[in-house]
C-alpha cells in the first residue's frame, strides 16, 4: 500500500517541572531532509534524535520541533547582580551627576535588565531518564505521523485506481475506432491516386498500402500500454510504498501514449490521446507526494 509523504505527528510530555511538546511535520522531497529546532541544552542529543527520525521516515522534508515550557518554580536563569549594578552606575554617570530619584532608579534597572549578561543561565544537564521519556514521545509522534501518511495514501491510491481505469477506457475507445482510422487512411490514399488520373499497378498499390498501414499499426503499443497499466495497479497493491518505481512506470506509459499519438494520423484518435495525456499528467503530479 502506498503512503503519502505529507504527515503530522504531535506528542506532549508533562514532567514535574516542565512540559515538553514534540511536533514532527513531513512534506514531499526526493531525499531525506531533516530540519531540527530544539532548546540549546538538548542539542547534545540532536544526532540521536535525528537517527530515530531518519530510520522511521526514510524520505521527505522533515521539520522536527521540540518546545520546553518550565511549569515549576525552578529556572535555569538568574539575575547577575554585579553586572546589573555596573550597568546602573554607568547609566547614572551618563544621564545625571546628582542624586537619582526612586523613579529614575527603576528606569535604570529596567534598562540594565535588557542589556547583555544581565541574566546568567546555568547549563542544565539532561537527565538520562528524561531523555528516555523524550525518545518515547518522539516515537509516539512518529507513529501518529505514519498513520497520517497511510490515511493520505489511501486517498491517493483511490484516485490512482480511478485514473488508471479511465486510461484503460480511453485505450478501449482508441481500439474501437482503430478500424475506422485504417479505413480513413485507405480512402485518403485511394482518393489521392484517383485525383492523379494516372493508371497504377493494383498489386503494387496494395503492397504500398499494406506497408503504409503496417507503419502506423499500434498493436504493439496497445499491448505494452495494457501491460504497463496492469503493472502500475499491481505495484499500488504491493506491501511497500514505492513512489519512485511508480514514477518510472508512468514514464513508460507516457512513451506508449506518445507513440500512439504520433502514429494515429486520425483526428478522433488524437483527441483521445490528448485525454490520456491529461490523465497521466494528473497521476504524475500526485506521485510527487508518494513515499
Amino acid at each position: 500500500m502506498i503512503q503519502s509523504m505529507t504527515g503530522f505527528g504531535k506528542h506532549v510530555v508533562n514532567l514535574p517541572n516542565k512540559k515538553i511538546n514534540i511536533e514532527i511535520k513531513s512534506l514531499n522531497s526526493k531525499n531525506l531532509d531533516i530540519n531540527a529546532r530544539m532548546p540549546s541544552q538538548y542539542r547534545e542529543k540532536e544526532l540521536s534524535l535525528r537517527g530515530i527520525i531518519g530510520k522511521t521516515l526514510t524520505r521527505g522534508k522533515i521539520d522536527f520541533s521540540m518546545y520546553v515550557e518550565n511549569t515549576g518554580n525552578e529556572t535555569a536563569s538568574s539575575i547577575n547582580p554585579a553586572v546589573v549594578k555596573t550597568y546602573m552606575n554607568s547609566l547614572k554617570s551618563i544621564i545625571s551627576l546628582g542624586e537619582s530619584k526612586p523613579q529614575e532608579e527603576l528606569a535604570y534597572l529596567q534598562i540594565a535588565m535588557r542589556l547583555p549578561d544581565a541574566l546568567k543561565t546555568e547549563k542544565e544537564e539532561i537527565d538520562e531518564q528524561e531523555y528516555q521519556i523524550i525518545e518515547q514521545a518522539v516515537n509516539q509522534a512518529l507513529a501518529e505521523l505514519l498513520q497520517f501518511r497511510k490515511d493520505e495514501g489511501l486517498a491517493l491510491e483511490k484516485d490512482f485506481k480511478q485514473r488508471i481505469k479511465t486510461l484503460n477506457q480511453l485505450l478501449d475507445e482508441v481500439l474501437r475506432i482503430d478500424p475506422e482510422r485504417v479505413q480513413a487512411v485507405k480512402d485518403r490514399l485511394q482518393k489521392g491516386i484517383s485525383e492523379l488520373k494516372e493508371q497504377v499497378d493494383e498489386n503494387r498499390f496494395e503492397q504500398e498500402l499494406v506497408y503504409y498501414i503496417e507503419k502506423y499499426d499500434i498493436t504493439e503499443e496497445k499491448i505494452r500500454l495494457e501491460n504497463h497499466l496492469e503493472y502500475f495497479t499491481k505495484t499500488l497493491a504491493s506491501p511497500e510504498s514505492n513512489g519512485k518505481k511508480l514514477g518510472f512506470i508512468t514514464q513508460e506509459i507516457g512513451r506508449e501514449i506518445n507513440t500512439i499519438g504520433s502514429k494515429s494520423n486520425y483526428a478522433p484518435m488524437q483527441k483521445l490521446v490528448v485525454q490520456m495525456k491529461d490523465e497521466l499528467e494528473k497521476i504524475k503530479e500526485q506521485l510527487l507526494n508518494v513515499l
